[in-house]
């Protein structure tokens, strides 16, 4: 419709622009319509008493506005307006059609397969047309472009589609070539993550279109799909994880489904869900990540009936459980039953370790947990490198000025530089009534302390969750989550507590406690820095010990988890990471390690090595190189040849120094990115198409095609003019204007 309105397709007025052809000065146009404005508008003030009183008012003005624009649409035609616009010399310029040869190209959404309709599509008089005006190159699309001569070489067995590769390859080419468009026929079901912004901006830097053409349904019946599966990659033996299942289904909502989560060759979690109606939802599975060692994780839906693919209802994952102990430093002011207790919760926790020191006497410590003679025996660390060989930190009843200037600035950056996980504890000679209003503890707590003493009370008080330390992880200490809130409820009485004042903003609150109508924090979270604080601000936990049945493990549960907590994201001196730890069909993977020597500053001298361990078994080192624009940070290319996981040790060392290791999990799937995400994606060719200057077509408008894809700017160009007087619209305005002053002289009775 619009061609038949404006002549010409619309392609050419968006990237055209407007000019007159006439030789008269345009300054010439613009004064004679002006002189026709007024002295219309001249006539109607003259001719004013002669008028009907029909006519008289907003009506004159009608009128004259209408013979204005007809004088003036008139006047403009005879300066032959037209538009300029950048098109492809014929015969000169190469079309590069690319044809998705994927797996999923091969599903049938109607009769034909969607290979079948794009091949039918190009014989059907698509390609022919391009070929009468162009030079065309056929490609097949799969983990790559490949050149092809007829498109009866297309089978649709590749078993991944990475259309930004492809493209990369077709823009590379066009550095050489006159390559003047882009057709991509695809279903757009990428499996690597999308199109990268270095491939847009090659192709915008080369101003080359990409026309795409869309195959395949947006949205398939009858099919639940794993649209994700997020779960740390690392944890600490024994801990408690939970991983958040994302869930695609269309046609089964509101039927039931059961959610399996197994490793190690047994099932680690299992629950009935109910699938959306929205068809698409998240849910969540708890489980305990066991002994250390490297795991693969599934997760998957049990088929329902008449689902029709099967092959997307499972995910897999990679889990690294470290082993050995993580230590944490206890300094604690005074003997007292908390003490006591915390340490007898993690005694045989096989991830955690207490070093500590009480203060029994004005001048006396005792140790316990220590690892060597020396251990704390001059005291708390004065050396930030000793404080630093710590993983986490508790404060107990113990007041701010048992500390140096030196060593409080060295607790502050135990979490800030370290990363290191400190707790505050409630007591005499904690929080406010220990002084610990002053810097740097007010910005390392995750509360502002009350200005005033004596907040510590021994009463009885109730400890009760919050609507966050319900969902936390932290607070769990049941397996079942409804049975460990209802647990919550008929926990003994705390025997003391202590105002912690308000939470800062960036704070989270887990639990309170009701002190005489008003609900105080009990335990509160916050990260800071590298690392993440907290207060529990209660001495008194250790009677949900004493005062419960033998075989009630819920306060060792707590602190165990509590503790784990703090523990659990210290880094290490290296740190290990890559930015995909999933590769569909694709062995390119990145190492990455972050290096600190012993004060934790960013380590820029390092030498740096991963060895690579395979599925097989089989190993290989790789050394990691210093990032120019990014110092302690050491990266490699690497490639994965197999399937399976893979372990990457890294180690650092700093003039022949130990400075520490790390490892990371990856792993390769073969043939299996093409089972998910089958639809057409139709928003990724749409915007591939928008930011590249191309088009969107379906099969039904793709006739289209041929006509509009000459106004390009790659390639070998020239400048086309298209002449506007003779475009239909124009007719019909003109005609609409004179129609609609007729009827309006009409309707009002001055015809």
């Amino acid at each position: 419709m619009f061609e038949f309105l404006f002549k010409y397709p619309l392609s050419v007025f968006a990237k055209g622009h407007f000019v007159l052809l006439g030789s008269w000065p345009r300054w010439i146009l613009l004064l004679l319509v002006l002189a026709a404005a007024a002295g219309l508008g001249a006539f109607l003030v003259a001719k004013r008493q002669h008028f009907t009183k029909a006519l008289r008012g907003y009506r004159s003005i009608v009128l004259w506005a209408l013979d204005w624009a007809l004088l003036a649409l008139l006047l403009l035609l005879l300066w032959q307006p037209a538009i300029s616009v950048t098109a492809l010399k014929q015969q000169q310029n190469i079309i590069a059609v690319v044809v998705d040869d994927s797996r999923s190209m091969a599903l049938k959404d109607t009769g034909d397969s969607r290979q079948q309709a794009a091949i039918h599509l190009f014989e059907s008089g698509l390609l022919k047309d391009l070929q009468s005006r162009y030079q065309v190159r056929l490609y097949r699309l799969g983990a790559a472009v490949e050149r092809i001569d007829t498109l009866s070489q297309l089978c649709a067995m590749e078993p991944s589609t990475q259309i930004g590769k492809g493209l990369q390859q077709l823009a590379n080419e066009a550095a050489t070539l006159p390559i003047g468009a882009v057709v991509l026929a695809s279903d757009g079901a990428d499996n690597s993550g999308g199109i990268d912004l270095k491939t847009l901006t090659e192709l915008q830097r080369r101003r080359l279109p990409v026309n795409t053409i869309g195959f395949g349904k947006t949205e398939l019946s009858s099919d639940v799909e794993l649209d994700g599966f997020d779960v740390s990659n690392k944890a600490l033996e024994g801990s408690r994880l939970e991983a958040q299942v994302t869930i695609h289904q269309n046609g089964f909502g509101g039927k039931q489904a059961r959610l399996n989560l197994s490793g190690g060759g047994k099932v680690l979690a299992s629950r009935e869900i109910v699938l959306s109606e929205s068809g698409k939802q998240v849910e969540s599975l708890e489980f305990n990540a066991g002994p250390g060692g490297v795991k693969s994780l599934e997760v998957r839906v049990d088929p329902l009936e008449g689902e029709t693919n099967l092959d997307n209802n499972r995910l897999t994952r990679v889990l690294w459980v470290q082993s050995g102990k993580h230590r944490i430093l206890y300094v604690e002011g005074e003997p007292r039953w908390e003490y006591k207790f915390i340490r007898r919760a993690v005694d045989d926790d096989p991830a955690i370790s207490i070093v500590s020191m009480l203060r029994t006497t004005q001048n006396k410590i005792y140790r316990q947990g220590i690892a060597t003679p020396n251990e704390l025996e001059e005291g708390f660390p004065t050396k930030p490198e000793d404080l630093f060989e710590y993983d986490g930190l508790i404060l107990g009843s113990v007041e701010e000025a048992f500390f140096t200037p030196g060593q409080t600035e060295a607790i502050k950056n135990f979490v800030d530089r370290r990363g290191g996980g400190l707790l505050f504890l409630a007591g005499r000679w904690a929080l406010g009534d220990g002084g610990y209003n002053v810097a740097p503890f007010t910005d390392l707590l995750p509360v502002q302390l009350p200005q005033k003493k004596n907040t510590f009370q021994r009463s009885f008080v109730a400890a009760e969750l919050t609507d966050a330390g319900r969902r936390s992880l932290l607070c769990r200490i049941e397996d079942d989550a409804v049975k460990s809130n209802n647990h919550w409820e008929i926990l003994p009485y705390l025997a003391n507590y202590q105002d912690p004042g308000t939470p800062k903003p960036g704070a989270v609150v887990l639990a309170r406690v009701d002190a005489g109508g008003n609900r105080l924090p009990l335990l509160v979270t916050e990260n800071y820095g590298r690392g993440r604080t907290a207060v529990f601000s209660t001495a008194g936990s250790w009677r949900w010990r004493m005062q419960q049945p033998l075989g009630d493990v819920s306060q060792e549960t707590f602190w165990r988890q509590l503790l784990r907590w703090v523990v659990g994201a210290t880094p290490s001196r290296v740190v290990a990471s890559t930015p995909n730890a999933n590769l569909e069909d694709e062995g390119n993977v990145e190492l990455r390690a972050e290096v600190r020597d012993k004060q934790y500053l960013r380590a820029s001298d390092a030498q740096v090595e991963a060895k690579v361990i395979g599925p097989d078994g089989s190993s290989e080192t790789v050394a990691l190189h210093p990032e120019p624009l990014s110092p302690g940070v050491y990266a490699a290319d690497w490639q994965a040849q197999k399937p399976g996981s893979y372990i990457a040790e890294v180690t650092a060392r700093q003039a022949g120094t130990p400075l520490g290791h790390d490892a990371l999990t990856f792993r390769r799937e073969d043939g299996q990115a093409e089972n998910f995400h089958r639809e057409q994606n139709r928003e990724l060719l749409e915007k591939l198409a928008e930011q590249t200057g191309g088009h969107y077509y379906t099969p039904r408008n793709a006739s289209h095609l041929s006509r509009e894809i000459a106004f390009s700017e790659a390639g070998i160009t020239g400048r086309e003019i298209k002449e506007l007087w003779d475009m239909p619209v124009v007719f019909l305005l003109v005609l609409a204007l004179k129609s609609t002053e007729w009827l309006l002289r009409r309707r009002w009775g001055v015809v």
